[in-house]
């Protein structure tokens, strides 16, 4: 039986991992210790869940003595996406393998001080990209595996995110970079990794376009230019549209979100911490509009966008080979959708050949039914009867961090970015 510590007490690390770990999974594994900056978010844990009332708590700076006290074999990091690093390296630093949510890091430096640290230890790193999981994309992978579309020649992927979703990042510590590394690392990321992972190729070069149109002061929906509002108590709830769709004057909305806990809407459950900042505030630079292209080191290409303000969610995806072609349609929590959607099918078009369309069987939970295929693996070990790799190691992350960086920077500077500029090697600093 493996013992778990826990760095970071978020609503996703009580609700992804200590929940399964104290219930589902009690058999396989413990929980031994549990690391935040906020004392509140302890309480909130163990108001949540009885069966760790006697885990022993300690403050972020408190890693070593959390170590030495408690002997953890894994630490598991879901703390903010910019403290990532240091948990990792400390764990590293112990030869404790690491599971992190993703993304890995922020920065491809950071990412590569990683992967040297990870070298230089008997600990592994592993990064929780749990929408490989999802049936869909699972069949995706085991198509192109098969031979169906023969060697990937290009992907075309559009996402979308709603303006429920969307809104969320800019009314939460997402919105600033130095915290998230922006949100073609915080999220895009995702999409990086699974198309590094269908494809079996790393990105080389990358251009994009990249633009701030609905958040921010200049927010055509901004009803007035005012910093500090909060959605609970702002004097201006029914002249904005984003709080509007969702909320009535007299009346909030129940609203089904897989990425958004209920408690979080005030963010009063937790110390100096609201997740209801206004979205039009000042301090708000990062870009909720991407479009991109990417080459990759085996000859394919991507093309991509997202936007996060559209009136419903999910995404368009092609992939192209030399002997066919792949396509699917989502779209994200049917309930939010202001309109009759078909069913998610993935079809598939040979070169030479009758369509196939293929309805895929799937399982419940999060994020498309990843979430608990993940949380198998990583507490049950790999599925043994699964013919091929999707559990995300350090490399699959820093990649994909190093293409939300180069996106970021290309879209910033109007010039090409070569991934391997941004993942030379670097000394991994004491931390």
């Amino acid at each position: 039986m493996k013992s778990y510590a826990v760095c970071g007490i978020s609503n996703r690390a009580i609700g992804m991992f200590i929940k399964p770990l104290v219930t589902q999974y009690e058999q396989y594994g413990r929980l031994v210790g549990m690391l935040d900056a906020d004392p509140r978010r302890f309480a909130v844990s163990k108001e949540r869940l009885p069966q760790i009332k006697d885990v022993p708590t300690y403050s972020a700076e408190a890693f070593d003595q959390m170590v030495q006290e408690t002997r953890p074999d894994v630490i598991i990091v879901a703390s903010r996406d910019n403290t990532h690093i240091d948990y990792i390296l400390k764990a590293l630093e112990h030869d404790i393998d690491v599971i992190t949510e993703k993304p890995m890091v922020t920065t491809a430096e950071d990412a590569v001080r990683a992967i040297e640290a990870e070298k230089a230890s008997k600990g592994k790193i592993i990064v929780t990209f749990n929408y490989r999981y999802s049936p869909f994309h699972r069949k995706i992978k085991e198509m192109i595996l098969d031979g169906k579309i023969g060697r990937v020649t290009s992907v075309d992927l559009n996402w979308y995110i709603d303006t429920y979703h969307g809104a969320s990042y800019f009314k939460r510590w997402n919105r600033m970079r130095e915290f998230s590394g922006g949100l073609s690392v915080h999220k895009s990321t995702h999409h990086f990794d699974l198309v590094q992972w269908w494809t079996d190729q790393r990105p080389v070069e990358a251009f994009a376009y990249g633009a701030l149109n609905y958040y921010g002061p200049d927010g055509e929906h901004n009803p007035s230019k005012r910093n500090g509002r909060h959605c609970e108590t702002c004097s201006e709830q029914n002249v904005c549209p984003y709080y509007t769709r969702w909320t009535t004057r007299t009346n909030r909305t129940s609203v089904l979100d897989d990425h958004i806990q209920g408690d979080q809407a005030a963010g009063s459950a937790y110390t100096g911490y609201r997740a209801d900042q206004c979205i039009f505030d000042d301090e708000i630079e990062i870009e909720d509009t991407y479009t991109a292209v990417m080459k990759y080191d085996k000859g394919a290409m991507l093309s991509y966008s997202i936007n996060f303000s559209l009136p419903y969610e999910g995404y368009r995806l092609a992939i192209n080979g030399t002997k066919g072609r792949i396509e699917t349609t989502e779209f994200h929590e049917l309930s939010r959708v202001p309109f009759e959607v078909p069913e998610q099918t993935v079809d598939y078009f040979p070169l030479f050949g009758a369509k196939e369309q293929i309805n895929v069987v799937q399982n419940d939970g999060g994020h498309g039914g990843g979430d608990p295929l993940l949380i198998e693996d990583i507490f049950l070990g790999i599925d043994p009867h699964r013919g091929y790799e999707i559990l995300a190691g350090s490399e699959a992350g820093a990649y994909s961090i190093a293409a939300g960086e180069a996106i970021w920077k290309s879209a910033s500077s109007g010039k090409p970015i070569q991934i391997k500029e941004l993942l030379k090697p670097v000394s991994v600093q004491p931390n």
